[in-house]
């Protein structure tokens, strides 16, 4: 289940971390043991695990203020060995200096490496625009409520413009109800690309919150702290918290979580399985699928992802999504960013228009669950009749509103080119114009 991020773009890594105190009785004491892990770039990472797993140990390493005994931090391809002006931390605790004034605790790391005011007071402003604090500039600490104090905390974290932004409990002091909207204004402003950082570590005791944010996640164990998971969470922004595969991204952590004794494997196993019904599918058109495999037949039936990016003027976020649709199709296989044609792919390639209709729609109606699913329905229904709001509205168990009109929408695309049903624009309806036996 974890995710291959030999091509991902890097910004930061631990590598073989441990971290060792001495104790009481003059005895070493590990924290952290062999840590190794990854902070791609444009990704969010969460943290977790028990009290005495380490947690707090390793965002303080992986941000500079700390040293580890052995192994090193990577950032940005070279050894950190002290805090970096290009990554910055927010606390649990506000952590603001009572006599200064909003905008003179978020400027005042500006001020302290030298830059001119007025680039200094230019930056503050729309940070704190950006950050909902617009007004408050003249305002003190102790006129603020805590959700406000935390604002001030993000943006002194974010003024520096920090390639990564490390997170320790930063919803943790704060009521249920604050908690919850500043995280949503916080995962808002990343999706809309106004945080002015490339990556996110956030060290979080709270399941929920991590399957919220996160699209990578790293669960500890405890005395010392050690990996026992690593997995990505490969749900669209914006999360719904009611969703069951939400629920069961919660499920499997807790699970990771209070069965230290039980395979990890086997746990994420079991949930893979669970999972399976709930697929999803990627946003590309049976045409851009069938291009990609030409492109990939005429270069000898095997090429580099990131070359056929390039050659075509496509960012490589662009061209994903219809390699996965190619693989989830069986049409090709993935290895190591190279993408390589399958018997099917070829015969799919080589096929006339007809042959390449029966090919696609062979693929479709045996990997794809939402399609049939829909034809098994069409099937059940006396006039082979459905509306497509009835499986909008399933969908919505396990999707945003927007993903799951988003995926209906591409079913019914896959279903129409494969010629398993029909689709009627005009009433919404689907339809068989010749229902199965």
């Amino acid at each position: 289940m974890e995710k291959q991020l030999a091509n991902d773009i890097m910004i930061a890594e631990l590598r073989q971390v441990t971290k060792t105190v001495e104790g009481i009785k003059g005895n070493t004491v590990t924290i952290v043991d062999h840590i190794d892990f990854q902070l791609p770039d444009n990704r969010i990472t969460a943290l977790l695990g028990p009290s005495g797993s380490g947690k707090s140990t390793l965002i303080k390493i992986m941000s500079g203020l700390q040293r580890p005994t052995s192994g090193e931090v990577i950032f940005r391809d070279k050894p950190l060995y002290a805090p970096s002006p290009n990554i910055s931390i927010v606390f649990q605790n506000f952590a603001l200096f009572p006599w200064l004034t909003v905008l003179e605790n978020v400027t005042i790391v500006l001020k302290a490496k030298g830059m001119d005011d007025a680039r200094i007071t230019g930056r503050a402003l729309k940070i704190l625009d950006t950050i909902g604090l617009d007004g408050f500039e003249d305002a003190y600490p102790k006129e603020l409520s805590g959700g406000m104090k935390q604002r001030v905390g993000f943006a002194r974290a974010l003024i520096v413009e920090p390639e990564l932004l490390c997170m320790d409990e930063p919803f943790s002091a704060l009521d249920i109800l604050t908690a919850e909207n500043l995280r949503r204004e916080i995962i808002d402003l990343w999706m809309d690309k106004k945080l002015p950082t490339r990556a996110i570590l956030l060290v979080t005791h709270n399941i929920e919150e991590a399957v919220f944010f996160a699209d990578e996640c790293v669960i500890l164990s405890k005395n010392p702290g050690r990996i026992r998971a690593k997995f990505s969470i490969d749900l669209p922004h914006k999360r719904n918290p009611e969703s069951d595969e939400f629920k069961m991204f919660i499920d499997m952590i807790y699970q990771l979580l209070t069965n230290p004794e039980a395979e990890a494997e086997s746990i994420q196993s079991r949930f893979l399985v669970a999972r399976e019904k709930y697929q999803m599918l990627p946003n590309a058109k049976p045409g851009a699928v069938a291009g990609l495999l030409e492109l990939v037949f005429e270069r000898g039936g095997e090429e580099d992802i990131y070359k056929l990016s390039d050659e075509l003027q496509m960012e490589v976020d662009d061209i994903l999504p219809i390699v996965d649709a190619a693989v989830l199709l069986q049409y090709v296989r993935v290895t190591e960013g190279d993408i390589t044609l399958t018997e099917n792919g070829k015969e799919f390639v080589t096929a006339d228009i007809l042959g390449r209709k029966v090919n696609f729609s062979r693929q479709v109606v045996e990997h794809v669950a939402l399609v049939k699913q829909i034809l098994r329905l069409l099937n059940t229904k006396k006039n082979h009749r459905l509306h497509e709001d009835f499986i909008g509205e399933y969908l919505m168990k396990f999707f945003t509103e927007d993903e799951a009109q988003r995926q209906l929408d591409i079913a019914i695309t896959w279903g129409r080119f494969a010629e398993v049903f029909s689709y009627d624009a005009t009433t919404g309806e689907l339809y068989l114009e010749s229902p199965a036996p």
